[in-house]
């Protein structure tokens, strides 16, 4: 443990993975760390109620996923003796977009891994419990923040076991990683504190899963695939990832009048009706592994605390509480292992009272993290009409630099590993914008 500790006491409330990764970001700068979960937690990879949006494909980026080997070294070798599914970026995933069927299929020279949510969550909360100072605590119920006789800090947090017994833990640090941030939002209403403005992006999304047993002839060329929608025309989409277990998971999508229905005859409908063939021959003469399970998304919200003139000490808003993204991108997750290590260096550059400005420079700095992956899914949501929000301004001109670059990236393997580099928060958007490939992309634009 480090010889600079931030305080004594942080409780993290929510065991998903953005409270485990803040957990393990803490471990080495409070003397206890207490994670408080209100459901109860598996003792192997199997869905627990609180976490509906399980069941459908949850991606771990390329960036989430060296993240969360930064906060636990050795990550990537537990995932892959658990049974995780490794894949080569460019090569093993088949991607089906306008214009391409398929995008052309490379080894771009490193690895993902493809996996259920619930197999990620368990492994990561077995690193967590390896900290001798955490303390994970399942079936406890939060019930109010405490804050001092001012309400300018938060001191303790009251919560309720399983057994219906109350009680209230002194508190140096609170991280709010619940999912949609009510705990923060109920604190501001009680002390008067403005609630923070709002980004949104309606999207009106519908997903339906079904899980299957990878068959004995299943395709050599492809160990999953993605069919992307077809704006504005159609918004049906399909992905298809290996699991743990011999097993493929499918969510389909579709947004508005269009959201895949949850029977069996319904979903292979739904897979015929998207833009090739593929994913329908893959399954249609699968055996489906349980039932077919549907999950709604109305809307991206990003709560920006950071333009907030005041803030309570002691209270830190994480993952989904800041920033809900939409899931089609699979963001989430990856962002909260980065917002676990921005936590923990903000910890670690801490002189004297670390905790003092600690939100405020959490805010300042999360922006630069939030914004690359939240414009990354806005440009393409707002190609459907009727998506709802503040359209970008050069949203037109940003599509088609889009489609220039995907032609420019299908020929040319070092864009094409660049592009993707972006997409998985690995490199910022920025490197797409360097002068000399923004003049060829431009060249392409001009041929179009």
């Amino acid at each position: 443990m480090t010889s600079t500790l931030a305080g004594k006491r942080a409780v993290v409330v929510g065991a998903g993975i953005a409270g485990l990764s803040a957990a393990g970001a803490l471990a080495d700068y409070f003397e206890h760390v207490v994670v408080l979960e209100r459901d109860s937690l598996p003792l192997d990879a199997t869905h627990r109620a609180g976490t509906p949006q399980s069941r459908h494909v949850h991606a771990l980026l390329g960036g989430g996923q060296r993240a969360l080997g930064e906060l636990f070294p050795g990550l990537e070798q537990d995932l892959t003796r658990a049974g995780a599914a490794a894949l080569r970026v460019g090569l093993d995933v088949r991607v089906e977009m306008p214009g391409y069927n398929p995008f052309p299929q490379r080894d771009l020279g490193w690895l993902i891994y493809s996996m259920s949510r619930p197999l990620i969550e368990l492994t990561v909360r077995q690193r967590v419990q390896r900290h001798c100072n955490v303390e994970v605590r399942e079936r406890c119920r939060v019930l109010e923040l405490v804050t001092t006789a001012d309400g300018a800090a938060v001191a303790a947090i009251r919560c309720e076991n399983g057994e219906g017994n109350s009680e209230t833990l002194p508190a140096d640090l609170v991280v709010d990683a619940s999912g949609r941030g009510n705990l923060t939002l109920g604190l501001f209403a009680s002390i008067g504190q403005k609630r923070p403005d709002e980004t949104l992006v309606g999207v009106d999304i519908g997903y339906a899963t079904a899980v299957y047993e990878i068959p004995d002839d299943a395709p050599s060329d492809w160990r999953g695939m993605r069919t992307s929608p077809r704006p504005p025309e159609s918004s049906r989409s399909g992905l298809l990832m290996p699991l743990e277990g011999e097993r493929w998971i499918v969510t389909l999508g579709g947004r508005g009048d269009v959201k895949p229905p949850g029977d069996g005859n319904g979903f292979l409908a739904h897979t015929r009706q998207l833009s090739t063939p593929t994913l329908y021959n893959a399954i249609r003469q699968a055996r489906r592994l349980g039932k077919i399970v549907r999950f709604g998304f109305p809307a991206s919200v990003w709560r920006h605390f950071e333009r907030l003139e005041k803030f309570p000490r002691g209270l830190l808003p994480f993952g989904d509480a800041i920033c809900r993204f939409n899931p089609a991108y699979g963001q989430g997750m990856s962002v909260a292992a980065q917002e676990a290590l921005l936590l923990r260096r903000l910890l670690g550059n801490g002189k004297g009272d670390a905790l003092a400005g600690l939100a405020p420079a959490f805010f300042a700095e999360v922006c630069r993290l939030i914004e690359p992956p939240w414009m990354l899914a806005a440009v393409p949501d707002f190609a459907f009409p009727e998506t709802q929000g503040q359209r970008p301004a050069d949203l037109q001109r940003s599509l088609a630099f889009g489609r220039a670059l995907n032609r420019l990236g299908a020929g040319d393997p070092a864009v094409h590993k660049q592009m993707l580099e972006v997409q998985h928060l690995i490199s910022p958007p920025s490197g797409l914008r360097e002068p000399t490939l923004v003049e060829r992309v431009q060249a392409v634009m001009a041929e179009a």
